[in-house]
C-alpha cells in the first residue's frame, strides 16, 4: 500500500571504511599508526534519508546494492531504524569509500562507485512511492538519471556536491530538479555563473550553494542572497555527511510549510550537528534539538514540529500514513 510518503531517496547508499590520520594531505610513509578504523554506513543517499527520518519526515529510500557483506550491513542499518526501503541487485557489489579524516575534521574520500554500464533501477522499486510521495531526492548515481522521465510533476530535488560546473555526469540531475543543492568547493570565481546556469537553463527554482563555515548562497527569482553557517554546538569531531545533513534539514523546513529562507537556518543547525559526531550518518540531529538550536521551540506553529498538533496552518504539517499532504512549494 503507498502510505504517501514525505520524502523518496533515490540512490545513493553506500559503506565508509573511515580512518582517522594524523594530518591531511597524508605525508608519505609505509606505516601510520591509527586509532581503530570502523565501517559506518555512508553516501548520500544514506544520509539524507537518515537526516529526513530522524526529523520525523516519512522516508523511503530506493537503491541498487550488493549481495555482500556491505550490502546486508546497509539492509541491517536501515530495518533497525525503520526507514522503509526498497533494494534491487546489483551485481557487481556495494559501493564503498575510504575515508581519511584528519584532526581538524576535513576528509579526503577514495569513492569506489561499483557503476556498471547500462545499469538501471527497476520502475517497479520506485514508480508508486514517487507517484505518491510529496517530495523526491535523486542522488547523482548514474542510474538515478534514469528515473527524471518519471518525475515530470511534483518536487525533485539533487545535490550536485561539488560539482565544477563543467563535468557532464552531473548535468542531466542539475537541469532537471526543482531544487539543487551544491557545494563552493570546485566552483572558484565561477560560482555565481554557474548557479546562474542552473537556473536559466533547467527546471530548478532555486539553487543553494554551501560554503562550509562561510554558510551558503542561494540563488532563485528574487535574485542572490546569502546565509550565515549555524554556531556548531560542540568541537569538530568529522565534518563528513555535513551536506547530506544540510539537505535534510533544509527539506524538513520545506515539508513543514516554511519558506526557502526559513528552512536555511534548519539546514544549517543540522550541518553543524554532523561536524560535531563521529562517522558519516551515526547521528543525525533530531527534531527536538534542531527547532531548539534554530530558535524555534516556543514559536507558535513550529514547537509541534511536521504533522503534529498545533499551531495555524501547520496541524496537517506533511502529512502521516493516509494522509500524502501537500508537495513542496518553492518560489
Amino acid at each position: 500500500m503507498n502510505i504517501g510518503h514525505d520524502v523518496v531517496v533515490i540512490g545513493g547508499t553506500g559503506v565508509d571504511t573511515t580512518a582517522y590520520v594524523p594530518a591531511l594531505p597524508l605525508p608519505y610513509a609505509d606505516t601510520y599508526a591509527v586509532p581503530p578504523v570502523v565501517d559506518r554506513i555512508g553516501n548520500t543517499g544514506s544520509g539524507v534519508a537518515l537526516g529526513c527520518h530522524a526529523l520525523g519526515l516519512r522516508v523511503k529510500l530506493v537503491d541498487l546494492i550488493g549481495d555482500d557483506p556491505q550490502g546486508r550491513f546497509i539492509r541491517a542499518h536501515f530495518a533497525e531504524r525503520g526507514v522503509d526501503t526498497g533494494w534491487a541487485l546489483a551485481p557487481q557489489g556495494t559501493r564503498r569509500s575510504i575515508l581519511l579524516v584528519g584532526p581538524d575534521g576535513r576528509r579526503t574520500s577514495l569513492f569506489d562507485p561499483r557503476a556498471a554500464p547500462g545499469e538501471r533501477l527497476p520502475r517497479e522499486l520506485y514508480l508508486d512511492a514517487v507517484r505518491g510521495a510529496r517530495h523526491v531526492h535523486v542522488s547523482i548515481t548514474d542510474f538515478s538519471r534514469h528515473v527524471y522521465p518519471d518525475l515530470r510533476t511534483g518536487s525533485v530535488s539533487t545535490d550536485l556536491h561539488d560539482w565544477d560546473g563543467e563535468n557532464d555526469h552531473h548535468r542531466d540531475f542539475a537541469y532537471s530538479s526543482d531544487l539543487v543543492f551544491l557545494s563552493a568547493t570546485a566552483l572558484g570565481p565561477r560560482r555565481d555563473e554557474v548557479m546562474r546556469d542552473i537556473l536559466g537553463r533547467g527546471r530548478a527554482r532555486a539553487v543553494v550553494c554551501t560554503e562550509g563555515a562561510e554558510g551558503c548562497r542561494v540563488l532563485d527569482a528574487d535574485g542572490f542572497r546569502g546565509f550565515p553557517a549555524a554556531p556548531l554546538p560542540g568541537p569538530v569531531v568529522d565534518s563528513n555527511g555535513a551536506g547530506d545533513a544540510f539537505v535534510s534539514g533544509v527539506l524538513y523546513g520545506l515539508l513543514s510549510g516554511r519558506s526557502l529562507d526559513d528552512s536555511i537556518p534548519l539546514g544549517a543547525v543540522a550541518g553543524a550537528h554532523a561536524c560535531t559526531s563521529a562517522g558519516t550518518h551515526e547521528n543525525p540531529v533530531g527534531e527536538p534539538d534542531l527547532l531548539l538550536r534554530a530558535g524555534e521551540a516556543g514559536e507558535p506553529g513550529r514547537a509541534e514540529g511536521p504533522g503534529r498538533a498545533g499551531g495555524p496552518g501547520r496541524a496537517g504539517g506533511p502529512g502521516r500514513a493516509g494522509e500524502p499532504g501537500e508537495p513542496v512549494r518553492l518560489p
